[in-house]
């Protein structure tokens, strides 16, 4: 058994975010383990861009309101405790609603050192995709 040290947090880049946003890495396993985890806070109206993963992303809601856009319009509103799943190659956002800080657990894996990028970071989620209707979870 080992415990793991953790770097510290940090700000996530502007170049695929919008809105303030700060991350901690939980575990970024070392092969053959390929398992990403992510504990991400974002502040109300803060939103990735339009990205996706090659193996796919498994988000888990910690706290506040989350918001998860898809390619054909679908906005997803989530609370504490619910967990959403994109497939491999699906492109999508995930962010905070404009009036609630929002935390996430994001788990994904990584291809492998020669299988390509974990993440295809793609344009900037405009204000009328992030402020679309919404289909709430509960």
């Amino acid at each position: 058994m080992e415990l793991l040290k953790h770097p510290p947090t940090t700000k996530a880049p502007a170049d695929w975010f919008t809105g303030d946003v700060w991350f901690d890495v939980i575990y970024a396993g070392q092969e053959p383990s390929r398992m990403r985890a992510n504990m991400v806070r974002f502040s109300p109206c803060a939103r990735t861009d339009w990205h996706s993963h090659a193996l796919g992303q498994t988000l888990h809601i910690v706290s506040g309101v989350a918001l998860i856009g898809t390619r054909d319009g679908t906005v997803i509103e989530a609370h504490p405790g619910d967990t959403l799943y994109t497939p491999p190659g699906e492109e999508h956002w995930h962010g905070a609603d404009p009036g609630h800080f929002m935390t996430h657990l994001a788990l994904w894996e990584s291809p492998g050192p020669d299988g390509g990028p974990e993440t295809t970071w793609l344009e900037k989620v405009d204000d009328a995709e992030y402020g679309a209707p919404r289909s709430r979870t509960r």
